[in-house]
């Protein structure tokens, strides 16, 4: 593989690999859109995954391409980015979005295509690879996108709670069922609004660094349509066995609850998309979740599974990285 310009067979081949982990995004993290009103019984998982395919393909139509720009020339300096160190990235994201996958942990894959990048950028050019200003933006949304999902969702529950307290059970119960319609369809707008943008912004820089863009960086329309379809596609197929960990194995949920924790994400999401920080909804929804099941009492959550959960977000970044920098590694010796 040219390291320097590729043939467009080749071209085609890394943007299909490209397009590839784009679908495993949509397929892992179909969790993070639907778990909630999945576990709350109010649709059930086939109509939900249609529900939230449609949501997350029309994403573009409300969010700019700020998470594009990012993950495009502000992880790896664009100078550094050759079709190599887009395969090693691409490769190591997809391993460890199938690995994760097949344990059923809600693992991010933003963070792993960051890892990715940053292992195969480093594997190539060193630590001069590092754009700083972007890794640390990445980087904070790790930290912050999850603990503003837990205390948006924490304090929403709250208000909800007392706004109902004069009211039935059975009709609080039959009015967040509605509700959730809303709330999921608004966690979905985020979820395809951010995690799409990133392949978006991975074709992008590949194109630029085959001359097909100029000499300014930008995200092609046909790059951004592709990309929403592979997201909302990936979606439709469902990641069955992290919506079992994320509905019912963390913390028992109500509709009142799937409402506040999807409303909770979704407003996260929409404040990091608009910033062009590239958070993972994985993150974000499992803090939420944590946030409505603490609010009814700490017990409530399942802490070791929340722990387990933590510990693969650690985990993340280096080993997506690893497997990055041995692919790139790997790809160096073919002729």
């Amino acid at each position: 593989m040219d390291a320097v310009v590729l043939s467009l067979p080749f071209l085609i081949g890394l943007i299909i690999v490209a397009l590839a982990f784009d679908f495993l995004n949509g397929l892992h993290d179909a969790a993070n859109s639907i778990a909630t009103i999945v576990s709350t019984r109010v649709l059930k998982a086939s109509y939900a995954v249609a529900w939230a395919a449609f949501f997350n393909f029309i994403a573009f139509l409300f969010f700019g391409l700020h998470v594009a720009e990012t993950v495009g020339v502000g992880i790896v300096a664009s100078d550094v980015v050759d079709a190599r160190v887009i395969f090693g990235a691409l490769m190591g994201a997809i391993a460890w979005n199938l690995i994760t996958w097949w344990g059923g942990i809600p693992s991010s894959s933003s963070h792993a295509l960051i890892g990715g990048l940053l292992g195969a950028g480093i594997a190539k050019a060193g630590g001069v690879a590092i754009v700083w200003k972007g890794v640390i933006k990445a980087g904070s949304g790790i930290v912050v996108s999850p603990l503003t999902g837990f205390f948006l969702a924490l304090i929403l529950i709250l208000i909800v709670s007392w706004l109902c307290v004069r009211i039935s059970p059975r009709a609080v119960d039959g009015t967040f069922r509605r509700l959730q319609f809303v709330s999921a369809s608004l966690y979905s707008l985020g979820h395809g609004g951010n995690d799409a943008q990133k392949t978006m912004g991975i074709i992008a820089v590949l194109l630029f660094s085959q001359g097909y863009l100029g000499s300014q960086f930008y995200v092609p329309f046909w790059v951004v349509i592709i990309c929403q379809a592979m997201m909302g596609l990936g979606t439709l197929f469902g990641g069955w066995r992290i919506v079992k960990t994320m509905g019912s194995k963390i913390t028992r949920l109500t509709p009142m609850q799937g409402f506040c924790a999807e409303t909770g994400g979704a407003i996260t999401l929409f404040g990091a998309t608009y910033l062009g920080v590239p958070v993972s909804t994985t993150h974000t929804i499992t803090g939420s979740i944590v946030g409505v099941g603490a609010a009814r009492k700490v017990s409530a959550v399942r802490w070791n599974i929340a722990t387990g959960i933590l510990y693969a977000w650690i985990v993340t970044i280096p080993a997506s990285g690893l497997i990055a920098a041995i692919v790139y590694w790997l790809s160096g010796l073919m002729p």
